[in-house]
């Protein structure tokens, strides 16, 4: 009998051995065709080691902040050393704790998962972080039948195994957290931190990093803007899979889950939000035609949106800082409710008086046909009847105001009309020996207003203008800053036979002689034209072509008050060159571009050209610290205390609805315009629009917020002398020279 169950055991033995080495065989025969393809796609090596994603471009600043991102995905890549090690841990608790202990696929939690099949009974998920990691890399197709669903959690295991081989633990972690969407638009953790905490990853708390974690189950059904007590609820498990695992003890954990979620500084980040939105959204324009004209290694056109360029800007984050409050503190919290009390009450309010109803029509007509909803309406071949239907029923809207976003009933004509009351404004600021732009605010609100008033708008200089003519003065050598001219009327015959003779303000010191320094501190007109009448309108177009301007200035008298047309952009170039010696620096925003990989793809270099002699630009500088010694300029010594060396020029237009400021320090220069959409529309006396009144007080609090920050550490030294220079400035002690009648040369008719 023995022998029997001897013989009767033995094949039954052997059969076993056959069909678990045959299991093994067909399970690694089943392996090699996965990894060949046999199955459908799978990664090669070259992918594995380079996994492609959309990445975004950074726009970095010159003091390394990430300022804005141009994206499909809103991703950007992180190294394991930027991570805090809370997310680390709060990952690790909750989702693979063997995952340092596993080569990407976990056999015990295989195991609990099947032992739950079979038992009918949850015992939790099978996937380890690197198989995560492969799905992310590597989505999976749709499937619906069971076989094709283990083929494909198959290929994830192979996938797994291979990234295991490929990189180190912290390097699957660190890819994992690049890889993962969380909702708002976000994709990797760097952009999530960012969104949800304006924070680096390294800089996340405990609570921060586990509800960054939890949000990774289901990123729209725990987001905690769209659902607080979910979110609450999913960081507690983390938090107490983190306890569970001593990452956290537990009077930590007993702290931490009953913290509300601070959501304070969540922000969508897209083209409307965040810092310098003007200058990205010029910037783009640029990028745009930069990628088009230059070709990755493969022959492809670069792509903003995809290709994860690194975008290295000239501005500085904490200047763009300052002058986007110097904006809102001005006009948000002065000048605008100073604008709305001054028109309260006048039937045409806001536009000119003397404007006649057919005149306003107009003007609202043609704002109408610039509208997005007129142009939409338009290319849906909706009828004129229709439209106008459309601007004249009310509808629920949000406007804009100063003190946030404002939910409304109003008709579109309405809001077209409620826009038009609003002050506008264009700043930039330029480091004039570099030529390096380190603020740039381009209007108020680019979800509203979305013109960019530094770079495409050109708007009237005014007096801003007269420094060129002046220029020319000194350059010729025949006049200095306290050479003294008649101040007394000047005509000119134009083309068509009439005489044009241009008229000072009132108490401007009519007839009195007056230095060259008093008449541009004072913005007096008749010495502007006399120097235009002896140095001709084209003499003076020459020079500022020198300074960078290219607008079209047409050459007639009347510049020498300012008529041109000009951007801040350009503006602002040109007074750069009085700063840097007389030497014009074109303003750049990019110093290089890098790819992903940081190889340096362009380098940015601005063009120079000597405009004038050194000499001439200190004594223009002389001239414009007249302005705010003892001219128009002067509230920034007693208002806004600045007692650093300033010169300056203040800019009016005839009818207030442009003002003016241009400011130079030895190692900054702003200009800065403040106006509305129309011309129409300004105020109505010197005393609220003029340059000083407009736009001055916003260079002041930028300025004061400037010097104020020692991280900056701007320099309090004076414009530097030339070797020399003998030209007295002490226009006390000036005697005019002998030959005084020469300079009356070209007064009158």
């Amino acid at each position: 009998m023995r022998g029997v169950k001897k013989k009767t055991r033995r094949p039954f033995i052997q059969r076993f051995w056959i069909f678990y080495f045959s299991l093994l065989a067909f399970l690694f025969f089943l392996f090699v065709v996965i990894s060949l393809g046999g199955f459908g796609f799978m990664p090669s090596l070259e992918e594995l080691e380079n996994p492609k994603s959309n990445l975004a471009s950074e726009i970095i600043s010159s003091d390394q902040k990430v300022i804005g991102k141009y994206f499909i995905e809103n991703r950007s890549n992180i190294h394991y050393n930027d991570l805090s090690p809370h997310l680390v841990n709060a990952l690790i608790a909750t989702e693979d704790i063997r995952f340092k202990d596993h080569s990407g696929v976990d056999i015990k939690a295989m195991g609990r998962v099947i032992l739950g099949i079979v038992t009918f009974s949850h015992k939790g998920g099978g996937s380890t972080i690197t198989q995560q990691l492969a799905k992310n890399l590597f989505p999976r197709d749709d499937h619906s039948f069971f076989l094709k669903t283990m083929i494909v959690k198959l290929k994830e295991w192979v996938t797994a195994i291979r990234l295991e081989r490929n990189y180190s633990k912290e390097e699957i972690i660190a890819l994992y957290f690049n890889t993962v969407p969380f909702g708002s638009a976000t994709y990797g953790i760097k952009s999530a931190a960012k969104t949800f905490y304006n924070k680096e990853p390294k800089d996340l708390t405990i609570e921060e990093a586990a509800l960054m974690v939890g949000v990774l189950k289901a990123p729209s059904w725990y987001s905690p803007v769209r659902n607080m007590e979910r979110a609450m609820k999913r960081r507690e498990v983390v938090l107490s899979q983190m306890e569970k695992y001593n990452f956290i003890t537990e009077s930590q954990y007993d702290s931490l889950r009953g913290l509300p979620i601070d959501m304070s500084h969540y922000r969508l980040q897209d083209q409307n939000s965040g810092p310098a939105t003007y200058f990205r959204e010029y910037l783009r324009n640029y990028l745009v035609d930069w990628c088009e004209q230059h070709k990755k290694p493969d022959g492809n056109s670069y792509n903003l949106y995809k290709d994860g360029l690194k975008i290295y800007a000239t501005i500085n984050s904490r200047m763009q800082e300052y002058a986007e409050i110097a904006v809102t503190e001005h006009l948000g919290k002065d000048l605008q409710p100073a604008f709305f009390k001054h028109w309260k009450g006048y039937k045409n309010a806001p536009f000119d008086r003397n404007l006649t109803q057919t005149d306003i029509n107009l003007i609202m007509k043609q704002a109408v046909e610039r509208s997005d909803r007129y142009l939409r309406m338009k290319r849906n071949n909706a009828t004129d009847e229709e439209i106008d239907k459309a601007f004249h029923t009310k509808t629920s809207m949000s406007v804009f105001t100063w003190k946030g976003e404002r939910d409304t009933v109003m008709t579109p004509m309405d809001s077209i009309r409620y826009y038009k009351y609003f002050l506008l404004t264009g700043l930039m600021s330029v480091e004039p020996q570099t030529g390096f732009v380190r603020a740039y605010v381009g209007g108020i609100d680019y979800k509203y207003f979305k013109y960019d008033h530094v770079k495409l708008g050109r708007r009237q200089v005014g007096s801003t203008f007269k420094p060129f003519l002046y220029t020319l003065a000194m350059q010729e050598g025949e006049f200095t800053p306290c050479t003294k001219v008649p101040n007394i009327p000047v005509s000119f015959d134009l083309p068509d036979g009439s005489i044009w003779t241009p008229a000072n303000a009132e108490n401007d010191d009519n007839g009195k002689m007056v230095t060259l320094k008093y008449a541009l501190a004072n913005s007096i007109n008749y010495v502007s034209a006399y120097l235009m009448k002896r140095y001709s309108p084209l003499s003076v177009i020459n020079l500022v072509r020198k300074m960078g301007i290219t607008s079209p200035i047409d050459p007639v008298p009347s510049i020498c008050l300012g008529t041109p047309d000009i951007s801040v952009y350009e503006m602002t170039g040109a007074m750069g060159t009085y700063a840097n010696k007389g030497l014009y620096i074109e303003p750049i925003f990019i110093t290089r571009i890098e790819d992903k990989f940081g190889n340096v793809l362009t380098n940015f270099i601005p063009r120079q050209e000597e405009a004038m002699n050194e000499q001439t630009a200190y004594l223009m500088i002389s001239l414009m610290k007249g302005v705010v010694e003892s001219g128009t300029g002067i509230r920034l010594r007693y208002k806004y205390g600045l007692s650093f060396p300033i010169a300056g020029k203040t800019g009016t237009t005839s009818n207030y609805s442009d003002g003016w400021f241009m400011g130079l320090t030895p190692n900054l220069v702003t200009g800065i315009w403040v106006g509305f959409e129309d011309r129409s529309v300004h105020f109505r006396n010197m005393t609220l629009g003029q340059g000083a009144n407009m736009a001055l007080p916003i260079w002041g609090l930028y300025m004061q917020q400037v010097y104020k920050d020692a991280t900056l550490d701007f320099p309090r030294e004076d414009f530097e002398k030339p070797q020399n220079f003998s030209v007295s400035l002490d226009c006390d002690k000036f005697q005019p020279p002998k030959n005084q009648e020469d300079f009356l040369e070209g007064f009158g008719n």
